[in-house]
């Protein structure tokens, strides 16, 4: 809105300098920027980040397997702290596994394997079960991402990426006028020095 008045106030005014009108043109041109061009790169982005978060989604659906596995006793030594990938889909909002303990587990292909993981269950005792995700051969992975998951991230990216365009268009904006504000002092420190001559002189014209 201070463009679009400043366009008019400085369009027809006797008092107009180039730089006046050129800084209301720039401020004009960042408000649209930042008002459409912003937001539609933020839109295309979010939406390739969407695309590719629900393929890459999918795809782990697809790889990746819920399996039970059974404990055979604790592992208080936390050696096994490396595959603390696995999660414990039980855990309230999908914590990660804490608490080391040696398990057993069957793999998608039909392998029984022996390991160390880790669950946030702190009562749990030997025979005691919980589900893991593993992948084709049978090793903890972290659970797959959910298509819900993907959404929330895609919507992030959009709306970091327009925050990011509308900040970078206000700082060109702020570089250019100042650049303008430095000619324009230039400009008026020259003409003081051509009037400075001749300052106080009769028929000069001042």
């Amino acid at each position: 809105m201070r463009a679009v008045v400043g366009l008019r106030r400085w369009r027809h005014n006797p008092l107009r300098r180039a730089t006046d009108l050129a800084e209301a043109w720039v401020a004009l041109v960042a408000l649209l920027l930042m008002c459409v061009a912003a937001p539609a790169t933020g839109l295309v982005v979010g939406t390739l980040t969407h695309g590719s978060l629900q393929q890459s989604a999918r795809l782990q659906q697809e790889q990746r397997h819920p399996v039970t596995a059974r404990v055979l006793h604790h592992d208080d030594t936390r050696a096994g702290a490396r595959d603390a990938g696995a999660a414990d889909a039980g855990a309230p909002g999908g914590h990660r596994l804490r608490r080391p303990v040696q398990a057993q587990w069957e793999g998608p292909d039909g392998v029984r394997r022996t390991g160390s993981l880790t669950t946030a269950r702190h009562d749990i005792v030997p025979g005691d079960t919980f589900r893991i995700w593993t992948d084709d051969r049978g090793r903890p992975v972290a659970p797959p991402m959910t298509e819900r998951n993907a959404h929330d991230h895609a919507v992030l990216a959009g709306i970091g990426t327009a925050i990011l365009a509308a900040g970078l268009v206000e700082g060109a904006r702020r570089i250019v006028v100042r650049r303008m504000v430095r000619r324009r002092y230039a400009e008026l420190d020259r003409a003081w020095a051509r009037a400075g001559q001749d300052w106080g002189r009769a028929g000069a014209g001042s």
